[in-house]
């Protein structure tokens, strides 16, 4: 559906080299701190911005070669764009319409009902959550093949992310050949969405791995110095000093519980992997 590789792009102090895959099927998560590349990415995915190197292929095509009717494939959520604040949902159905020749007037029509929009009330006046509930919706309704949505929940609060997700989760389950890349700073979003995960960190992919296995198999090890001495460190990813001993990563918990049973060892989350792969150090 997508691939990415060797991204590049440069502006002043800050450098992209991405390389990443989106599978048919699959809801895939781009995480890492603000400022980390998320954006970035999704721009020259997009075509928005002009990479210095690298290829880019999205439904099969090269970027290069990606028209506006190949365009109609997509739907795309940017962090830092929306409708204009002076227009209502009436006023964007017509839009809607002319824009995408699958539109689903509908089906678009129902989701605004479904989740208490408004659509007569300027956009301007809207929520936080009702904007981007109205992008989500405005993204999903024209049977668009591949989904980029760049931090879609940002700023809502538990209930609109859950119904937003929701969304989400309908949408892939109407047709098999759909897919998603999503980014997010909040973890429980994905854990409960995403089939594989993306970290970027400073610009760099530095870990990619399937959600089961990330939080199955991952685990947060916390070790007095005499344990630490002692501890079989060939799985063991990133550490870090802490008042009490040390924290330390792993991605084969099974091994450590079933040789080290005196150890304090804690099921992976993705907030927990991120911090030891961004400020642990290598073993």
């Amino acid at each position: 559906m997508l691939k990415i590789e060797h991204l590049i792009k440069r502006y002043g102090t800050f450098s992209l080299d991405c390389s990443l895959e989106i599978k048919p099927g699959c809801v895939t998560g781009l995480i890492g701190q603000n400022g980390a590349g998320k954006s970035t990415t999704f721009k020259a995915a997009l075509g928005l911005i002009k990479p210095d190197s690298g290829t880019i292929r999205i439904l099969g095509k090269d970027i290069g070669d990606f028209g506006t009717r190949d365009r109609e494939e997509l739907g795309v959520v940017l962090s830092d764009s929306g409708f204009s604040g002076y227009l209502t949902i009436r006023d964007i159905i017509p839009v809607l319409n002319g824009l995408y020749e699958k539109f689903d007037k509908a089906f678009f029509q129902e989701q605004i009902q479904k989740s208490g929009l408004p659509d007569n009330k300027k956009i301007k006046e809207f929520s936080t959550g009702m904007k981007a509930k109205l992008k989500v919706i405005t993204a999903i309704s024209h049977r668009a093949k591949l989904l980029i949505l760049d931090e879609p929940t940002a700023g809502l609060d538990v209930v609109a992310r859950d119904e937003l997700l929701e969304l989400l989760r309908d949408y892939m389950e109407q047709e098999e050949d759909r897919s998603i890349l999503i980014s997010s700073h909040i973890s429980g979003d994905l854990e409960s969405l995403c089939d594989d995960i993306y970290m970027i960190h400073e610009g760099k992919i530095i870990l990619h791995e399937d959600t089961d296995v990330l939080l199955d198999d991952y685990a947060l090890i916390k070790a007095d110095d005499r344990q630490y001495v002692a501890l079989d460190k060939q799985y063991i990813l990133r550490s870090r000093k802490e008042s009490f001993g040390y924290s330390c990563l792993t991605n084969q918990r099974q091994y450590y519980l079933e040789n080290n049973p005196g150890l304090t060892i804690e099921k992976g989350t993705i907030d927990s992997v991120i911090t030891m792969m961004i400020r642990g150090a290598a073993i």
